[in-house]
């Protein structure tokens, strides 16, 4: 994603890429090797320049003592400025999943769903699983937070299990808003506040699909010409190494 938003940038701007400077600011404190990783280093023009955590910046606006009530509200930079609330349940176990499906359906039927809630699959429930029917078909679906349940279903897998169409998973229990970057020490119930509000969020908004975000219908039709394509897949994937010789 970052690799497409400077390239979106410097193509629409005329800006060198190399003068754009992009900041993440993440929950989970794996971003930071990520974006060091060498598939993310393009011509030699890094996707993320840096990560702070959550944490971090809430500890930088403490140290500048800024005031959140007292700035002037502006509007998010495009591209991206405008969020489904698809995008936003990315930060609870099973919202990535749902998000999915949701578009799967409207792909698959050309309509969107009656009801968009898939309650089979939220929750801090290490381990969910669901079957979904979209045109005929069924699918299984399977959502996993928490290392100990990963490995206890790739072990399943492994072990010929073939029922699954599309797993997510997730190294921390309820997902992001429990991510390694967020405030220490915080309690079962705060967890579960934060995934209600995800939820409450997703409730109260219209735009609920990530489809149906003006954003993205842009990004496709002006820039990435369709989801699959040569240039969607070249920026928007990225590939991976066998790293189990790493672990000691």
């Amino acid at each position: 994603m970052g690799a497409m938003i400077k390239s979106y940038f410097a193509e629409k701007s005329g800006i060198d890429p190399s003068r754009i400077f992009q900041v993440s600011v993440m929950p989970c404190t794996a971003k930071k090797f990520e974006a060091d990783r060498e598939e993310m280093v393009q011509k030699g023009i890094t996707d993320i320049d840096a990560v702070l955590t959550t944490r971090e910046l809430a500890t930088l606006i403490r140290i500048y003592n800024i005031s959140l009530e007292q700035l002037e509200p502006e509007p998010a930079d495009s591209p991206l400025g405008t969020r489904s609330t698809a995008g936003k349940m990315f930060g609870a176990s099973g919202g990535v999943m749902e998000a999915a499906l949701r578009t799967t359906y409207h792909a698959l039927q050309r309509k969107d769903m009656k009801d968009m809630n898939i309650n089979e699959i939220r929750g801090l429930k290490g381990r969910k699983e669901a079957r979904i029917t979209i045109g005929g078909e069924q699918l299984g679906v399977a959502v996993v937070s928490g290392l100990a349940n990963a490995e206890k279903m790739l072990r399943e897998i492994k072990n010929g299990r073939k029922d699954l169409h599309f797993i997510e998973f997730m190294a921390c229990p309820g997902g992001c808003i429990n991510g390694g970057g967020q405030p220490i020490g915080v309690s079962q119930e705060n967890i579960k506040a934060r995934i209600k509000g995800i939820y409450e969020l997703d409730a109260n908004e219209n735009m609920r699909t990530s489809h149906a975000n003006p954003q993205i219908q842009e990004l496709y039709s002006s820039y990435l010409t369709a989801p699959g394509s040569e240039k969607s897949h070249h920026l928007l994937h990225t590939h991976y190494r066998d790293r189990s010789g790493d672990i000691l």
